[in-house]
């Protein structure tokens, strides 16, 4: 299930501190002396119950003395990427509700209390912070176009997800948190986050929240195309693990279409004639033939694998609580 809203929908009123679960802030930090106090304090304004905290990646400024004279609890993670500090967040910090968001000033603070209220309200396991802007230095030009094909062929692949699968700014429940292999290592693990959800059939949702551009002085970690290669690689991986029947059968038809292209004329022409005069076209086609029948067999097989993992991911996943059996606590 996936719920997409907007700030106008937002009709009720949010319970104070949450029922009484534990919210934390979670913000992964590299070299943002210049915006990591507004972050925090943004946070601990809109969410004064929660625990914020920053996680610094080895900076070369002053981003860990500011984050903590700003109040938030710091740590370090000595692995260097995104997807390195994030997995040592979520395996380090216990918490009912875990709020993910940049440290880089981008993303509005005010829209976390109704992103929670809506895990907790329709029990969802990851709301995510669609981002709008009518700010042009918002968003690069190169991230838009990269942002909406990646999001087509997630949705595609895997089925219908979120509409903004590399959004920083992200509600979890504990048992998405604890489930979550977090096997990359970069930016690439925001598009990990959607196909795990969606991979375990997890209920999720959006929530459109505004976005700004960096202020002056801060500067962007993203490099376009390194990042862009390296998720596309990711999504191609995590499909042949996820799905490897389909993954495998696109690569047996490819393989069973070239063998008949170029397996007809050398049959045509032995039926004409009685002799196979392109010897070597008739061996490749016979060894495409070939590959496509060992790529369905292998991913038969496969897929046989996956779903006993997907099983055993599944009931992990179902041993955790979800929010509203916290909520009954």
């Amino acid at each position: 299930m996936n719920e997409i809203l907007s700030k106008n929908d937002m009709s009720f009123c949010i319970p104070r501190a949450f029922y009484g679960l534990r919210v934390a802030v979670l913000i992964p930090c590299y070299n943002e002396e210049v915006t990591i106090k507004k972050v925090i304090c943004d946070f601990l304004d809109h969410l004064p119950e929660a625990t914020i905290y920053v996680y610094d990646n080895n900076s070369t400024d002053r981003t860990a003395e500011l984050a903590y004279e700003a109040g938030a609890e710091v740590y370090n993670e000595s692995s260097q990427g995104k997807g390195c500090v994030i997995r040592r967040m979520f395996a380090d910090i216990e918490a009912d509700l875990y709020v993910l968001v940049d440290g880089d000033a981008t993303y509005d603070a005010s829209a976390s209390p109704q992103m929670l209220n809506i895990a907790i309200e329709q029990n969802l396991d990851m709301v995510t912070g669609l981002r709008v802007t009518d700010r042009q230095d918002a968003y690069r030009s190169g991230h838009v176009l990269g942002n909406k094909i990646f999001t087509s062929l997630v949705r595609y692949m895997f089925g219908r997800g979120s509409k903004d699968i590399f959004s920083g700014y992200r509600v979890f429940s504990r048992r998405f948190v604890k489930s979550f292999p977090a096997l990359s290592s970069g930016f690439e693990i925001e598009t990990e986050f959607t196909v795990h959800a969606l991979t375990l059939l997890m209920p999720i949702g959006d929530i459109e929240t505004a976005s700004v551009e960096r202020p002056e002085g801060s500067l962007s970690k993203l490099n376009t195309y390194r990042d862009g290669l390296r998720i596309l690689n990711v999504i191609f991986t995590l499909l042949r693990k996820e799905r490897p029947l389909f993954f495998f059968g696109i690569l047996g038809t490819f393989f069973c279409l070239s063998g008949i292209f170029l397996g007809i004329p050398v049959i045509m022409e032995f039926l004409r004639t009685g002799c196979v005069l392109r010897l070597p076209t008739a061996v490749l086609a016979t060894g495409f033939i070939t590959l496509a029948a060992l790529s369905f067999c292998c991913g038969q097989i496969i897929d046989n694998i996956a779903v006993a993992r997907f099983e055993t991911r599944r009931l992990n996943y179902l041993a955790y609580p979800s929010i509203r059996k916290m909520n009954d606590r």
